[in-house]
């Protein structure tokens, strides 16, 4: 049998990364002291990266896992069978609101009146989620490609979400090349970075990993 004895080392081991961890401990437990308030995020997620509607997927499974009413308003991709929409609209349609508006990129419907229509309903079941105090999370899956392609107009959005958001709401936007006006008005961004992706190598869009 090994000898498992601690030696004097590794005592004195044990000990300085006790009080490393208790100091770090004592640190986060004081800026969390001073973190109380809640509010209603708007949330940006772009980039060239995957993962921006998977992430706000995420979120939405968060909340109907806290039984928090939620919705998701689906443009540009609305024409997809994804995952996603068959996990929520087959099982959670009692917490959780699915509104697949739009019909396909820009590039599939050749059609710019068509994407605009397509667009503004879907910015229309939009406002009306949102205005609905119940709903504590709604996710605008690729909206920042209609307003990339100014389908909608940024003003409008920004002034609706400033104006008539209820305060404890959560309104999630996904979509590469969000505008920097978008950006300056959410309180928490994040961007995919694209590092690799299996396309670049010839492997098509796959279930699980891509809807």
């Amino acid at each position: 049998m090994p000898d498992t004895t601690p030696t004097p080392d590794d005592s004195a081991d044990k000990a300085r990364h006790a009080a490393k961890m208790a100091k770090i401990k004592a640190a986060r437990d004081k800026i969390m002291a001073g973190k109380s308030g809640e509010k209603g995020l708007i949330i940006v997620h772009t980039g060239a990266g995957k993962g921006k509607s998977s992430s706000g997927f995420g979120m939405i499974l968060r909340c109907i896992a806290h039984d928090m009413p939620c919705a998701v308003v689906q443009f540009i991709k609305g024409a997809w069978d994804t995952g996603e929409r068959r996990l929520i609209t087959e099982h959670f349609t009692d917490i959780c609101q699915f509104y697949a508006m739009g019909e396909g990129f820009t590039w599939e419907t050749q059609d710019k009146a068509r994407d605009i229509a397509a667009a503004r309903a879907g910015w229309e079941k939009a406002k009306e989620l949102i205005r609905d105090p119940k709903i504590r999370l709604v996710l605008l899956d690729e909206i920042n490609i209609a307003l990339r392609y100014d389908y909608l107009d940024l003003v409008e959005v920004l002034a609706f979400l400033a104006e008539e958001k209820p305060p404890l709401t959560h309104v999630v936007l996904t979509g590469r090349n969000a505008k920097e006006g978008l950006i300056e008005a959410a309180d928490l961004v994040t961007e995919m970075t694209l590092i690799k992706h299996p396309f670049r190598a010839g492997i098509k869009a796959q279930p699980g990993v891509e809807f």
